[in-house]
């Protein structure tokens, strides 16, 4: 006998799916052309049950993005539990900042943050939004980068430096998207971290 879902159940199903086609929508189009009325027939639901769930466009984008940042960070926390040394971590956290921050949702959520037509309390929420999301993501690479033998407050440092260097590169694109450069820039902080780390690593003649 199949058992029969809960309400609960079923109001979850319906808000994700209207998430996930709003968060297509936004993908396809940017914030500035996005609307709202187009997302309960993308998602196959009715007018009615979209605005049930999200009366406003403000509380379905912030819904949307969190709902995005928070399957971003599940991801990143994954990645940052698969690799233990500490080239292949850097790496790996350049790769997995650069998902995310050269996404058009990190995109979007920039455009809204940074737009006059939105009100201040979104703005908040918004920033909010990103801080829970990214916060655990670089408590996960510290730890991994700490648990293969880089001190605590340096690998702390290091995790810093990249996702900063990631997330500046990701803005430049808004005037200057050279991804070869960028390649040959992630290329460079790679060597370099590789041979800082060498560097600080007791030498077999010392022994």
């Amino acid at each position: 006998m199949v058992r029969r879902r809960t309400q609960a159940e079923r109001s979850e199903e319906t808000r994700t799916r209207i998430l996930k086609a709003a968060s297509a929508l936004i993908r396809q189009r940017g914030y500035a052309r996005f609307r709202t009325a187009e997302v309960a027939e993308q998602a196959g639901l009715s007018r009615g049950a979209q605005l049930h769930h999200f009366p406003t466009k403000d509380t379905l984008v912030v819904a949307t993005l969190e709902f995005v940042f928070d399957q971003a960070q599940a991801v990143s926390r994954k990645r940052a539990s698969s690799v233990d040394r500490p080239r292949d971590l850097i790496e790996a956290v350049i790769e997995d900042a650069r998902e995310f921050f050269f996404s058009e949702h990190f995109m979007v959520a920039i455009d809204i943050v940074l737009s006059t037509s939105t009100n201040k309390s979104v703005r908040k929420q918004i920033l909010e939004i990103s801080r829970k999301a990214r916060r655990p993501v670089e408590t996960a690479w510290t730890e991994a980068l700490a648990a293969s033998g880089v001190s605590g407050p340096l690998a702390s440092d290091i995790v810093a430096l990249t996702l900063s260097l990631v997330r500046g590169m990701a803005l430049r694109t808004l005037w200057d998207n050279d991804p070869k450069w960028f390649d040959e820039l992630f290329s460079l902080w790679r060597k370099m971290i590789k041979v800082f780390l060498a560097d600080r690593q007791p030498s077999s003649r010392s022994r």
